[in-house]
């Protein structure tokens, strides 16, 4: 359990060893990755409004991390709007319990929660084979590389990005170097024409509705920067793909 208040701590302990779990626990979001990748647990219960790394980001690197990526997250907080809710979901946990809950609902989910994973516990048991990586910068990039993807449509400054996946710009920008070979900026720019791409391939969208779903101001500025990299204004590249796929049904 990862939360920064001693008296939840305290009572989620109780509540918890005395139906025969046993408990680790963390004080902020920072202490609560790191003894998660350390010790492997079955489930984790995160808060989300702490000091420094809240739990939304937390859980984002957790997801990234292929030692933790399978354990479920359930966030336990007095956040209530259903766009927090949403967004807690969306990071990767698999509940939302609000603040205050009863005993029997929380151990009920955990409960849930463990009998949905059991599946997927041989991979917590054994060291990850396979491609992958567990370092800090290719968690960092992987992390900031799945918030991106997932986010196109916002205006996504280096600053928030960095925020929203527990770091600052200038380690997020070193370990995306890095790791993946381009800026930040590059990568965002790179995803946001090869998403803009599929929708003129694969939907009747105008180019308009599609510069505003994949982050771009105008329409304008769209089509400059997809020029720019495939060499066909939208509208062409669209035209050439459909001609392309008639060719290839007949």
């Amino acid at each position: 359990m990862v939360d920064d208040s001693p008296l939840e701590q305290l009572a989620l302990r109780e509540i918890l060893t005395g139906h025969g779990y046993r408990v680790g626990s963390a004080t902020d979001g920072r202490q609560g990755y790191e003894l998660a990748t350390l010790t492997r647990p079955d489930l984790i219960l995160l808060d989300v409004l702490m000091d420094g790394m809240d739990g939304f980001a937390v859980c984002r690197l957790l997801k990234a991390n292929i030692v933790t990526a399978p354990i479920p997250v359930i966030f336990l907080t007095g956040l209530r709007s259903e766009g927090e809710r949403i967004e807690g979901l969306t990071v990767g946990a698999v509940d939302f319990v609000v603040k205050p809950f009863s005993a029997g609902e929380l151990l009920a989910r955990i409960g849930i929660h463990l009998r949905l994973a059991r599946p997927h516990a041989a991979a917590l048991d054994e060291p990850p084979d396979g491609p992958g990586d567990s370092g800090s910068d290719e968690v960092l990039a992987a992390a900031a590389q799945r918030h991106i993807d997932h986010n196109l449509d916002e205006a996504l400054h280096l600053d928030e990005l960095a925020r929203r996946v527990g770091s600052y710009r200038e380690k997020l920008s070193r370990a995306f170097l890095l790791r993946r070979g381009m800026t930040v900026f590059a990568y965002i720019r790179q995803q946001r024409i090869a998403s803009g791409a599929a929708m003129l391939r694969d939907t009747d969208a105008g180019i308009a509705e599609i510069a505003q779903a994949v982050g771009f101001s105008n329409a304008g500025n769209f089509a400059t920067a997809f020029r720019e990299r495939m060499g066909l204004t939208p509208g062409a590249y669209r035209k050439e793909e459909r001609a392309n796929a008639c060719t290839r049904k007949a």
